[in-house]
């Protein structure tokens, strides 16, 4: 895809860099003892979008359509698009501009917040991303195409990327569940925070927005995950 080949910007680049610069140096040297490892957690909220397959993209924007950024996401490679489009539940209720993530994926998805799928009149359950069999569905129109989405639509489910480095730092494994911790005038503990484990990811937890509003996390003066 032609997104694909826009260079990542500077911002991104350096917090690899700075990631990579970190556990090198948490590693034993020769010349005398490691630095301490310091993650950087971040905690972001991730609002209402949807993941399109390659042909679920063209069906909605057409035959020679491609993702095209709008704004670069925290981890390495993901984006937000500049294509949005209107998602339908029962009864003809609507969400307008739902943000297409890039680059496209191997399974259609949308992810809501619980208020989103209550507007939409869908009981969407909460899932990890790519855990789709058994979920509703929605009709989801773009400028060049209706698709009827027999399933896809989750809560996703709270989870952290890590790095190994990361993990092992905290002492945590792919796909446990930890706790998260937000300190605010909401002071807030999430249960059950999935682990994704990848070399190619950031450290940062994703909350949706009912989550992120709950805790007051714009305004949080601390962050911290636990076992």
């Amino acid at each position: 895809m032609t997104a694909l080949n826009i260079p990542m910007p500077r911002e991104q680049l350096e917090r690899i860099v700075r990631r990579m610069v970190r556990e090198r140096l948490a590693r034993p040297q020769p010349a005398g003892p490691a630095v301490p490892y310091e993650p950087n957690l971040v905690v972001n909220v991730s609002a209402r979008h949807i993941h399109l397959t390659e042909a679920d993209l063209k069906r909605l924007f057409g035959p020679d359509a491609e993702l095209t950024v709008y704004r670069w996401l925290y981890q390495p490679g993901e984006f937000a698009a500049e294509q949005t489009v209107t998602v339908f539940g029962p009864r003809r209720r609507m969400i307008d501009r739902v943000r297409v993530l890039g680059p496209v994926r191997s399974y259609t998805q949308l992810e809501l917040a619980l208020t989103d799928a209550i507007a939409l009149g869908i009981d969407a359950p909460v899932r990890p991303s790519g855990d789709i069999a058994g979920t509703p569905g929605c009709v989801v129109v773009g400028p060049a195409g209706v698709l009827d989405m027999t399933e896809g639509v989750i809560r996703a489910q709270r989870h952290v990327h890590m790095s190994p480095a990361d993990a092992e730092y905290y002492g945590f494994s792919d796909r446990q569940y930890v706790r998260l911790r937000v300190v605010s005038a909401c002071t807030t503990t999430f249960e059950r925070v999935l682990c994704r484990v990848d070399p190619r990811f950031l450290l940062e937890v994703h909350l949706d927005t009912d989550e992120g509003n709950a805790c007051d996390l714009p305004n949080a003066s601390a962050v911290e995950l636990m076992a």
